[in-house]
């Protein structure tokens, strides 16, 4: 029986991508959208459900938080709002003095991916609707033996 030599290493563990990625200083720009991402749902917590699921963080430009909205109508209600929103940000350590807002052309999140989790359940119609259709279909594509024309 050999006994592992003494200097031999464990295989280390893979690093996964994300840590690779972040690891460097090219990982810079993601740990900032990280923390926007992050900083957007603190701040759009201050809001009502109707205006913050209308406007997002888009940057943190020294004192002045840039925010995106949907259209006309949510920057003026975003505007009657950024009182609460400087409150909420220097609640948290940032020296924020004003809020810009700018009305976005494209939407700000991209639409809600719908999940299948399989097939949908087939209803006992449906599921006789099909047979019909193949059993007609069979008999339509089926050759005729024995028959005369």
């Amino acid at each position: 029986m050999s006994e592992p030599k003494s200097d031999a290493r464990p295989a280390a563990a893979p690093v996964r991508a994300l840590d690779a990625a972040m690891s460097s200083r090219t990982g810079n720009p993601l740990r900032r959208a990280l923390w926007l991402d992050e900083l957007d749902n603190t701040l759009r917590q201050h809001l009502p459900q109707t205006l913050a699921s209308q406007c997002r963080l888009a940057n943190v430009d020294g004192e002045h938080l840039v925010f995106l909205v949907q259209s006309p109508l949510w920057h003026a209600r975003l505007r009657l709002a950024e009182t609460t929103l400087i409150d909420a940000a220097r609640s948290i350590g940032l020296k924020v003095t004003k809020v810009t807002i700018k009305t976005a052309s494209i939407a700000l999140r991209p639409p809600a991916q719908t999940q299948h989790n399989g097939p949908a359940a087939v209803t006992s119609t449906t599921h006789n609707g099909l047979r019909d259709a193949l059993a007609a279909l069979s008999d339509v594509l089926t050759p005729t033996s024995g028959k005369g024309s």
